[in-house]
């Protein structure tokens, strides 16, 4: 049974950075799409990126776009969700998710992992 990890998520100042890791164990992630997803207080779950099988297709929500970049290591089972220039309103727990096509929408994905709290303050 696939069991998705996320770690690498604390406390930052804005415009700092960090970088996510969603590591994989029970089975190979080489044939799944994995994304990246963000729950704040009282939102709802937002898409933020997601990664094709092979990695050589990635998709944003606009929010991130041009400071956050995924990016995977199949030989390791793991997937990376590097965040820079952070923002307060990216605070939010981070999960990350996998299916078998590149989207945003949560309802497309499964085997979600337990989340990593990512705070952006001063």
């Amino acid at each position: 049974q696939l069991q998705l990890v996320e770690s690498g998520g604390g406390l930052v100042q804005p415009g700092g950075s960090l970088r996510l890791s969603c590591a994989a164990s029970g089975l190979r992630l080489d044939y799944s799409a994995i994304g990246w997803f963000r729950q704040a207080p009282g939102k709802e779950r937002e898409g933020v990126s997601c990664i094709t099988s092979s990695g050589a297709s990635t998709n944003y929500a606009d929010s991130v776009k041009g400071r956050f970049t995924a990016s995977r290591d199949n030989a390791k089972n793991t997937v990376y969700l590097q965040m820079n220039s952070l923002k307060p309103e990216d605070t939010a727990v981070y999960y990350c998710a996998r299916a078998l096509g590149c989207t945003l929408d949560a309802d497309d994905f499964g085997s979600w992992g337990q989340g990593t709290q990512v705070t952006v303050s001063s």
